[in-house]
């Protein structure tokens, strides 16, 4: 699932899809051969485009800084946190 970015001038993928596993279908007690399509979106795209993040690693899975996620509350969208403060806050300092 796609969108275009007109900020950065490009299309990024929102979500993905794609289809279920065998051995996932069995354990939900389907029949063999039975296919079965999935597909979504999820919070961590948009909170990648918005926090600067290039690897979801950085926010998923045992590579997070859960100094930064403590930091920097993922439901306010409204405000500039994350990398954005830090470079606003930075540019300040300069001044």
């Amino acid at each position: 699932i796609f969108s275009y970015h007109e900020g950065l001038g490009k299309w990024l993928e929102l979500g993905n899809s794609g289809m279920f596993r065998p051995e996932m279908l069995r354990s939900l007690g389907l029949e063999e051969g039975v296919q079965v399509a999935g597909f979504g979106l999820s919070l961590e795209r948009p909170t990648m485009f918005k926090y600067d993040v290039s690897n979801i690693r950085e926010l998923l899975g045992h590579e997070v800084d859960l100094g930064m996620i403590a930091r920097n509350p993922a439901c306010r969208l409204d405000k500039k946190m994350g990398r954005e403060a830090l470079q606003r806050s930075e540019a300040v300092d300069e001044i």
